[in-house]
């Protein structure tokens, strides 16, 4: 993989601030015409590129203004990060698979590779305003993804999000964050220490250029990095018109795998949820079963099972026979065998099995399931009461 040429690179952090993310028209004419050229056609330095509106022309201009991709650069780098662009080393090539959505170029801040750390790296995304459920759910994803050697995206915002950074984070494991402004804008200001903490331990990336501001447009275009640069994205609470729908949606577009985590039916926090499972995401309650679904050969969750009682020990024949013994008062021993479809022979040594085992009782002709063991500490003779205490004290 060759990396960017210098006037490659410059180009493409000019056109991150000279227009938005995720313009498919944009990535057009880039593809069409290259960096370098279409800057200078948006800029009124050369050819306008075919179909090129006067209002956006004029918009591009007006930014152009004050463009200077070389301060940009030198921003980034002094922050101690760097700007990707496609054919570096770094760059993860799935972000191709969105076609002229892809992005430009990306600014990063962190010392992990990210070609490398999205290879294998799970999205978590859900509602702003969870339910403690919500942030619970997160962030036991996050430690749990993280324990098993996933890295963990999200993007940084409150509510799940945050609690999924900082599940990984509380476990040693590695998060990354998609910021819907530049690399040096704390957004929400709330979580400035939380995306401090990732660039210290993880990456934090951008479309945008230090500086840039975020918008609502431009959190709902973030959410095509998420999904592309994943193996698959996991939604955590989420009201039917959510940008965690958005994300997962796309995610399903791309080819990657969507899953969803179920809550109260009561909740509008799980509507949207509950909506992308009838859609066909992949029901998962924890991250032993989401690295079972994104994972390689032999990542299998444990087997699901409640606890053992002494019934599940008994061989098949016994356990047809306790089955068959009616409830209450029981029955005899020929009833007992017709409903387990054996000989009376058959039934009767059976019985007298479970009887040793404590799990009928014989009572004249019938047999019946023996009494719950007591819990009370103390054992007491079936079918008698404590007699009442005589007399005064």
């Amino acid at each position: 993989m060759t990396a960017a040429a210098p006037e490659e690179r410059l180009a493409r952090a000019a056109l991150t601030r000279l227009t938005e993310p995720g313009d498919e028209r944009v990535g057009r004419w880039l593809r069409e015409m290259g960096a370098v050229a279409l800057v200078r056609g948006l800029t009124g330095a050369g050819p306008a590129p075919q179909g090129a509106g006067r209002e956006r022309l004029a918009g591009c201009r007006e930014r152009a203004a004050t463009l200077d991709p070389h301060r940009d650069l030198d921003t980034v780098a002094g922050l101690g990060g760097r700007f990707l662009c496609p054919g570096d080393r770094e760059w993860p090539r799935q972000l191709d698979d969105l076609g002229d959505a892809r992005p430009l170029g990306l600014w990063v801040r962190g010392g992990a590779d990210l070609r490398l750390w999205a290879l294998r790296s799970v999205a978590v995304v859900g509602a702003r305003a969870c339910t403690d459920y919500g942030a619970h759910v997160a962030s036991l994803l996050g430690t749990g993804l993280a324990r098993r050697g996933w890295v963990v995206v999200s993007g940084a915002a409150y509510g799940v999000d945050g609690a999924a950074h900082r599940g990984a984070l509380a476990a040693g494991g590695a998060t990354v964050a998609v910021l819907a402004c530049g690399v040096d804008v704390p957004y929400p200001r709330g979580h400035a220490d939380l995306i401090d903490r990732i660039v210290e331990r993880g990456l934090v990336l951008a479309e945008l250029p230090p500086g840039g501001h975020p918008t609502r447009s431009r959190f709902v275009l973030r959410n095509r990095v998420i999904a592309a640069l994943t193996r698959g994205t996991v939604v955590v609470e989420a009201e039917y018109r959510s940008g965690s729908l958005v994300t997962a949606r796309r995610a399903r577009l791309l080819g990657r795998l969507t899953m969803g985590v179920p809550g109260p039916v009561t909740s509008g926090l799980s509507a949207g949820v509950h909506e992308l499972l009838r859609e066909d995401a992949s029901l998962v309650t924890d991250a032993d079963e989401i690295a079972e679904l994104v994972g390689g050969i032999g990542e299998l969750a444990p087997e699901r099972r409640g606890p053992v009682v002494a019934r599940d020990l008994l061989a098949p024949g016994a356990a047809v026979v306790l089955e068959a013994v009616p409830g209450g008062s029981g029955g005899g021993e020929k009833l007992i065998a017709r409903n387990a479809g054996l000989s009376r022979e058959q039934a009767l040594a059976r019985l007298y099995e479970l009887q040793s085992l404590g799990f009928v009782e014989r009572r004249g002709d019938h047999w019946q399931l023996a009494a719950p063991p007591s819990t009370s500490g103390t054992s007491k003779p079936p079918g008698r009461r404590p007699s009442a205490r005589r007399g005064g004290s």
